[in-house]
Order: structure tokens, then C-alpha cells, then sequence
């Protein structure tokens, strides 16, 4: 198993060479910001799902559409800029909550950064095998399976380290950046040029009847929060500032500026040429009067058809790049969600794994935990884009609003005994940040509004849930660090020890339990033995009597062919003759020399030192024998049958 683990997750990390691990700007961009570049592939995909419905009048506003979201992402990005600045410590929404708001409207944010980042893998990879599909339409039947094994591929490789992740993922981000970029610069030059630029959907038309008063603001407001998936992830950066190279808040910030400033280019520029090439897209084929067969091109599928020609080099190499960021960009969850979970770990609200670092310094359990959940969506729905999507963002802008809202707080009280230079500076920044809380409240209330019926519900009842499991796992530790509590006086000694050997047969494991049951010299020393139909209890006998054990030997019956049960009614009987007594088991087990072997022998001494855990007054010993021909170590079978 070592061997296998180690081939799949590399040498570990000593514990020393932490600093080694840390990111520069050029390799923080593509972990960190992988997820709001590659919406560039989605975004304006979903802002035309919707507006097609309200027919061509609708599609017409589709760059006020756009021109709103690129706004909105501007105040975020501003906004986060001043948070990586303030907590410098990382823990992003998390943090700011606790410090501001207190421990509730904390976990609230967590809550709300869970089921974004369980969405972000899941939304990220099905967005990119739906890429893949576009330039290869035969695999797509395969979807589910494609996007399990691309999730499961991205596991190993976050399990790696965060470092070698980061230099895996760099090539495809920045690959992905040029080939849009390119995209843009080439539709634009053929368009001054005179050279038509035209989408294979251009000819379509739209046969939903055309939307107008409420109607027509609300299928607006919808499209708008459809749109403002381009949004996502831009607070990873906020979790991640300890993962940065010193200066830690000045490389965040500057890494935040660089990603929103290349966020806002490509998708202003592919939407711009969406509109222009007359790209038209429908969740229903009917609405666009095609069959129901006919797999319909992603947004970026048709610009690359139209601006580098069917076929083409540069058609397949932008479909390639864009399916390989958008499944790196659920890298952006990998690296955010661990850090996070670790925090909620460290204070108790999570289990406390989630706060232990694996051999290559990452928090490998909360990497797996994401992963397993990721996969769960992904077979639940299909691995469906569009009915993922809607589940999107709306946790995304809870904690948005969470997170901006606190540092108007945080700014506030700092305020009142900083020096008068100061001061000004809070002030400018309290403004930015109150900017971003208002905005980010008002797009949050759009979210909830227009997209509960089309699935953002199954959000609103778990970000509740992920609180309450929350909120019980930190009473369950706070309860058990109370029982565990020394009590003032110390602990009563025991009357006697009362001991007992498990013997299934007479062989070098149960010679070797006796053996150092008493060396221990309790006060009562008894061998057990369960007489199930496998049983020679004579031969048994005659071989304890020719060896001389000075132990006495007890056979219990058990005319169900069970060995946990009367082994618990004899300790039951040892401990009501004395309840002050303590009664000590001991379990002779050997190790076994692979691993495999463990599946070739029954587990009844695991489930009875289980049970025996349980009872009051019992203390369970495990003595194993490792034989002459095992390695140092192993898995463990007990010798009890």
C-alpha cells in the first residue's frame, strides 16, 4: 500500500521545507484564478440561454446584460482586494464573519463556500467535457463516466502538493488566456476588414413569443444572475493568502487585479463577438426549431467554428484548452475548500482531520471529502451543466455579501483609534467595501428570486444543513472535551483487575497473550474459550493439560454459533459479581504478512473488540505477534475465531 501510495502521490513533504511550497504570482494565477477565467467559457453561454426565451427583442439586450456583470466584477474584485490586505491569514468569508459578526454569521459563510466549492468542481468539469463533446459529439454519451475520472485525475494530482499542482495546471491556464485572446484579436480584424465573421446558429430564430413588461425584466434579472457565474471563485484568492510568497497581501492583491483585469477582457470580448457573429443558444432544441437529437455547440465552439474555420487547427486547439481550464479550474476548490475546511477543523465546527496535513504538506482530507461530493452531484445530475448551474452562485454571493459586510465593520472599528492619514484610507476602503456588500446583497436577493424554481431551493435548504451538522459536530466536541475533563480528585483505583485471555485454539499468538496477561499479575487470570460447532473443546482440554498452563480454561456455549455475544454476557456477570472490579481482555492477533491476506480471514475479534469498547469497566488489550516471516509492518488479524 505504501508503495502504491506513493507512486500515485510522490515522496512526502518534510514538515521544515514548508517554505518551499509557497507561490509566486505566475503560479498562484492559474490555482487560485483558474475558476473566474474559465467561466469566460460559460458565462455568456448562459446569459443567451435565457434571453432566447423572450424571443429577439430580448436578445438585443444582451450587452447590457454583459456590461452589468463586468461591472459587478470590477466592485468584487476591488472589494477582495482590500480583504486579502486586512486578514492576511487567509480563511477569506470564514474569517472576516468570525472577527466582525461572530461565530453564527461565520458559519453561515462557511456553510454558503461549501456548497459553492462542492458546485465549483462539479459545474467546472461537466463545463469542460461539454466543451470536449462539442469537437468530439460520439463521446458524448460518456459524459458521466468522462467527468468521474477527470475529478478523480484532479484528486491525485492536488494530493501531490500544492506546488506540483500549480506547475501541472500553469500550461493549460495560460494556453487557454491565448487561444481566447487570439480568438478575439483575429474575429475582430476579419470584422474591419470587411470578412464576415457569422455563427452556424446565426440563421436560427427564435419561435418563444416575445416577452415584455414584468415579464420582460424578470427573464432580464434572470439572465443577469445567470451571467454572474463569471464570478466565481474570485474570493479564493482571499482563502489562499498564506499559500503566497512574502510580501503574502501585496502578491495576493496584485494576483486578484491581474485575474480581474484578464476576467473582464475575455468575457467583454467574447460576448462582443457573440453578438456580432449572431451566436443563438437554447436549453430546447424546439425553441430554435431544431430536432431533438441535435447536440447544440457551446458559445465559444461556434465563435471558434466562425473566426478560425470547421476543422481547424485553431478551432480544435481552443476547444482542447478550454475543456482542459475548465477542469482545472475546479483546482480553484482544491486548493480554497482544504484551507477553509482546516480552519472549521481547527476550531471544531468540522472534523478534526480536516486539520491535519498529509505527506505532501496539503490537507488531504479535506481534498477527498470535496472529491466524493463532487462526484455525488456529478452522477445525481447527469453531469448535466444546465441543471448544475443553476444550483451556482448563490452561495457564492451569501458569502460575498457576508464577507463585504464585515470588513464595512472591520474598517469601522479600526477607524476610531487610528491616526488621522489613516483614517482617510479606511474610509476610502470602508466605501469600496460597502459598494461591494451592496451590490453583492442586491444581486444575491436577484439570484434567489429568479432561479428558485429552477433548482437554487436544493441550495437555500443546504447551506441550513451543512450548519446545523456544523453546529452538532462543535457540541459533540465541546461535550466529549467536558467528560474528558480530569475530575479534581483523580481517579479511583480499582478494587481488583480481572483478567481474561481469549483462546480460539492453542497456538503461538494465544501462548504469547497468556503469557503477558500474566506478567501483568492481575488478581483474577482466566482463559476463555466460545464452543461453537467448529470446537474440539477435548482436544483443547488435553492439550492445556499437557502443557501445564497454570491458567484456568472456561468454555462457554454458544448454541447460536456466536462469539460475541456470550464472551459479553461473561464480562457482564465478571462486573455485576464486582462492580468495583476492572476486567481486562486480552486479544492475541498476528499479523499477517501482505495486506491482501487480511481478506482471506473472518473479522470476528474486530467486531467483539468493538463491543467490548463499549461496556463500562472494561479495558481491551490487543497483544499481537508479529511471525518470523512477516514484515515489521502489516495489516493486523486477530487470532480469535
Amino acid at each position: 500500500m505504501s508503495i502504491l501510495k506513493r507512486a500515485f502521490v510522490g515522496s512526502p513533504i518534510d514538515s521544515s521545507e514548508g517554505h518551499r511550497t509557497l507561490l509566486s504570482k505566475r503560479l498562484a494565477l492559474p490555482i487560485f484564478c483558474s475558476d473566474p477565467l474559465s467561466s469566460v467559457a460559460y458565462a455568456t453561454d448562459q446569459i443567451l440561454l435565457v434571453l432566447v426565451l423572450g424571443g429577439a427583442a430580448a436578445l438585443m439586450f444582451t450587452p447590457w446584460v454583459a456590461l452589468a456583470v463586468i461591472a459587478l466584477l470590477a466592485i468584487v474584485v476591488t472589494s477582495y482586494r482590500r480583504t486579502v490586505h486586512a486578514y492576511p491569514n487567509g480563511g477569506g468569508a470564514y474569517a472576516v464573519a468570525q472577527d466582525n459578526f461572530g461565530q453564527r454569521t461565520a458559519l453561515v459563510a462557511a456553510s454558503a463556500l461549501i456548497v459553492d466549492y462542492i458546485l465549483t468542481v462539479a459545474v467546472s468539469v461537466t463545463s469542460g467535457v461539454a466543451n470536449f463533446t462539442s469537437a468530439f459529439p460520439d463521446l458524448a454519451p460518456y459524459t458521466v463516466e468522462i467527468s468521474v475520472g477527470l475529478v478523480i485525475g484532479l484528486t491525485l494530482m492536488n494530493l501531490r502538493g500544492v506546488r506540483e499542482s500549480g506547475k501541472a495546471f500553469a500550461a493549460p491556464t495560460y494556453l487557454f488566456i491565448i487561444s481566447v485572446v487570439v480568438l478575439i484579436v483575429v474575429g475582430a480584424v476579419k470584422m474591419l476588414l470587411g470578412q464576415p465573421v457569422v455563427a452556424e446558429s446565426a440563421s436560427l430564430t427564435s419561435d418563444a413569443a416575445q416577452a415584455t413588461g414584468a415579464a420582460a425584466i424578470f427573464l432580464l434579472l434572470r439572465a443577469f444572475a445567470s451571467g454572474c457565474t463569471a464570478l466565481t471563485g474570485v474570493e479564493a484568492i482571499s482563502n489562499g493568502v498564506p499559500y503566497f510568497k512574502p510580501p503574502k497581501s501585496r502578491n495576493a492583491a496584485g494576483t486578484l487585479l491581474a485575474m480581474g483585469v484578464l476576467a473582464i477582457t475575455m468575457f467583454g470580448g467574447v460576448t462582443w463577438l457573440a453578438i456580432a457573429s449572431g451566436v443563438k443558444l437554447s436549453e430546447d432544441n424546439a425553441t430554435l426549431g431544431l430536432p431533438a437529437d441535435v447536440v447544440q455547440p457551446t458559445v465559444l465552439a461556434q465563435l471558434g467554428t466562425a473566426v478560425f474555420g470547421s476543422g481547424s487547427i485553431g478551432f480544435f486547439a481552443l476547444q482542447i484548452f478550454t475543456t482542459a481550464v475548465l477542469v482545472l479550474a475546479a483546482n480553484t476548490a482544491y486548493n480554497s475548500f482544504p484551507i477553509m475546511a482546516s480552519v472549521l477543523g481547527r476550531d471544531g465546527y468540522l472534523p478534526r482531520q480536516f486539520g491535519r496535513r498529509g505527506d505532501k504538506l496539503v490537507f488531504s482530507n479535506g481534498i477527498l471529502f470535496l472529491a466524493g461530493s463532487s462526484v455525488l452531484l456529478i452522477v445525481a445530475f447527469d453531469a448535466s451543466v444546465t441543471r448544475l448551474v443553476q444550483l451556482y452562485i448563490l452561495g457564492v454571493f451569501l458569502s460575498f455579501t457576508i464577507s463585504q459586510s464585515g470588513m464595512v465593520k472591520h474598517w469601522s472599528r479600526q477607524m476610531r483609534t487610528a491616526p488621522a492619514a489613516e483614517r482617510r484610507r479606511m474610509a476610502r476602503d470602508r466605501i469600496i467595501n460597502g459598494l461591494g456588500a451592496s451590490v453583492t446583497a442586491v444581486v444575491l436577493v436577484i439570484v434567489v428570486v429568479t432561479k428558485f424554481t429552477h433548482g437554487a431551493w436544493l441550495v437555500i435548504i443546504a447551506v441550513p444543513l451543512f450548519y446545523a451538522v456544523m453546529v452538532g459536530i462543535h457540541r459533540h466536541y465541546r461535550s466529549l472535551d467536558e467528560r474528558m475533563s480530569p475530575a479534581p480528585g483523580g481517579v479511583v483505583l480499582p478494587s481488583r483487575v480481572q483478567a481474561l485471555v481469549l483462546v480460539s485454539r492453542l497456538h503461538a499468538p494465544a501462548m504469547q497473550a497468556l503469557a503477558f496477561a500474566r506478567a501483568t499479575r492481575p488478581d483474577h487470570l482466566e482463559a476463555v474459550h466460545v464452543v461453537t460447532d467448529r470446537s474440539d473443546v477435548p482436544s483443547l482440554q488435553q492439550a492445556w493439560a499437557d502443557r501445564g498452563i497454570p491458567v484456568p480454561l472456561v468454555c462457554l456455549e454458544s448454541p447460536y454459533r456466536d462469539l460475541t455475544q456470550p464472551v459479553l454476557e461473561h464480562v457482564r456477570q465478571m462486573r455485576r459479581t464486582s462492580p468495583r472490579d476492572i476486567v481486562a481482555v486480552f486479544v492475541p492477533e498476528y499479523v499477517v504478512t501482505h495486506w491482501w491476506e487480511a481478506l482471506l480471514h473472518n473479522q470476528s475479534a474486530l467486531r467483539l473488540k468493538v463491543r467490548l469498547r463499549q461496556e463500562k469497566g472494561v479495558i481491551v488489550i490487543s497483544v499481537p505477534l508479529q511471525l518470523e516471516d512477516a514484515p515489521i509492518e502489516g495489516p493486523v488479524e486477530a487470532a480469535v475465531r
